[in-house]
C-alpha cells in the first residue's frame, strides 16, 4: 500500500468560492464592524448608521452589556427597542 499525500488546497480555489458583493460598501474601521454587527444581531439593518455611531461614541462596555441584555430577553417585541432602553439605563447609572 502507498500512502497518498493530500496536496495542500491552493488559496484561488478557497476564494473562488465566495462572491464579492458589489455594491460598493466596504468597512474599513473596527467600530463600522461592531455597529453592523450590532445592528445585524438586534434585526435593524434599516438602522445600521446609528449603530455604528453608537459604537464609535459610546464605551464598548455599555453597548455590550445592553447588547446581551437585548438579545437574550426572547419576549421582546423589538430588540433595538430594548438595547437603546438599557443603554439609556445604563449610561444614567455610569453618570451618576
Amino acid at each position: 500500500m502507498t500512502k497518498t499525500i493530500n496536496q495542500p488546497t491552493l488559496l484561488s480555489d478557497i476564494l473562488a468560492k465566495y462572491e464579492v458583493k458589489k455594491d460598493g460598501k466596504y468597512i474599513s474601521q473596527e467600530f463600522q464592524d461592531y455597529g453592523y454587527r450590532l445592528a445585524v444581531d438586534l434585526d435593524d439593518l434599516a438602522h445600521k448608521s446609528l449603530y455604528i455611531r453608537l459604537a464609535k461614541t459610546i464605551p464598548r462596555a455599555v453597548l455590550e452589556a445592553a447588547r446581551a441584555f437585548a438579545v437574550d430577553a426572547s419576549q421582546a417585541r423589538s430588540r433595538a427597542r430594548m438595547f437603546m432602553w438599557k443603554m439609556k439605563e445604563i449610561r444614567s447609572r455610569v453618570k451618576v
